[in-house]
C-alpha cells in the first residue's frame, strides 16, 4: 500500500467520494443543459434568421395577398406550374406595414427559397413586396 486506510479515494471514504462523484456529475449536467437552454434562440429570433435567409438567397415571382387577420399575412403564388399558397406572422412587422394593413390585400411580390418554394415570405426588416404602403430602410 502507498499509506492510505484500505477503503480510501484520495483520503475519503468510499462512500464520501462515490457521494462527492455523483455531486459533481449533477452539477456539470445542469451546467450544460443551462448552457444549451441559454444559447438557443428564441422563436421570435428564428423567424427574424429565416425572413433575412429568405430575403438574402430568394428569388422574387408574383403572388396575391388574399387576406389580413390578427397580424398574419394569407398570400398565394405560382411557381413553375405549382400553387402555393402561405401566410407570414407579420406582427413583429407592424411599422413596416400600412396603417390600415386591409389596404395591402392584392397584387404582390413574394420571395421564395429555390431549394424549398414553400418557404417564402413577402415582407422582412430589408424588403417589401407589398404594392401599397411604406417600404423599409435599406441600412
Amino acid at each position: 500500500m502507498t499509506g492510505q486506510a484500505a477503503g480510501t479515494v484520495l483520503g475519503l471514504s468510499q462512500g464520501t467520494a462515490l457521494a462527492a462523484g455523483a455531486a459533481l456529475g449533477v452539477l456539470l449536467t445542469l451546467a450544460a443543459v443551462w448552457w444549451l437552454l441559454r444559447s438557443r434562440p428564441s422563436p421570435a429570433e428564428r423567424e427574424r434568421k429565416r425572413r433575412l435567409t429568405v430575403h438574402s438567397q430568394g428569388r422574387i415571382c408574383d403572388g396575391n395577398i388574399t387576406d389580413y387577420r390578427e397580424g398574419a399575412l394569407y398570400y398565394s403564388y405560382s411557381i413553375a406550374g405549382a400553387e402555393y399558397t402561405a401566410s407570414q406572422d407579420v406582427s413583429n412587422l407592424r411599422d413596416l406595414l400600412p396603417a390600415d394593413p386591409a389596404t395591402v390585400i392584392g397584387p404582390s411580390s413574394v420571395k421564395y427559397l429555390p431549394r424549398n418554394p414553400a418557404n417564402s415570405i413577402v415582407v422582412c426588416e430589408q424588403w417589401s413586396g407589398l404594392r401599397a404602403g411604406p417600404r423599409p430602410n435599406k441600412t
